[in-house]
């Protein structure tokens, strides 16, 4: 199997997992599905981490992600993919920041690994395995990349400092386990 080859392979499995997770969790934020709760409670979610309003965030939130995600997934205008997903992301990490950065204490390593993989696959493009390819890449060039990232870096700049002017989110204090009852 010759170099390029693998190297398409490779992207066509990191752009299929990454924009399948992307996809599954936008989702579950507009339409409920996965076992997520669908746009009103995101909404409601939403409202109580300082976005408002409400509505507009979860729908801004889902579309990244499941809009990202499927742009990345089919490697299709793969720069405005990588970038709505990325910044979807950055504004997940920011909401988890507080909690520091490994999952178990609710910190945002893995909305900073999503939306690391996201802008790596938007800038590195998607490989010979996709749609841009097969169309010659024309929603896949680099005026279109910086485009998209700057756009992407702006609006969620604005999005993550206007969350933090509204509402000044602390993590929830870990709940104490039980003592163990006395013997």
């Amino acid at each position: 199997m010759s170099l390029l080859c693998r190297k398409d392979l490779g992207l066509l499995a990191v752009r299929l997992g990454v924009g399948g997770v992307l996809f599954a969790h936008g989702a579950q934020k507009l339409f409920g599905w996965f076992g997520g709760g669908g746009l009103e409670s995101t909404a409601t979610q939403m409202e109580g981490m300082g976005f408002r309003p409400g509505r507009r965030s979860a729908v801004l939130a889902g579309v990244g992600e499941a809009g990202g995600g499927t742009l990345l997934a089919l490697g299709l205008a793969t720069p405005v993919g990588g970038a709505m997903a990325a910044g979807a992301m950055a504004t997940a990490a920011a909401v988890h920041a507080p909690a520091g950065f490994f999952l178990q204490t609710g910190g945002f390593e893995y909305p900073a690994v999503l939306g690391c993989a996201a802008a790596g696959l938007g800038i590195a493009g998607p490989g010979r395995c996709s749609f841009d390819h097969s169309m010659g890449n024309v929603f896949n060039r680099t005026w279109q990349l910086a485009t998209a990232f700057t756009v992407t870096a702006a609006v969620t700049a604005a999005v993550i400092n206007r969350r933090v002017v509204v509402h000044k989110w602390q993590p929830h204090e870990p709940e104490e386990a039980p003592a163990p009852p006395a013997t």
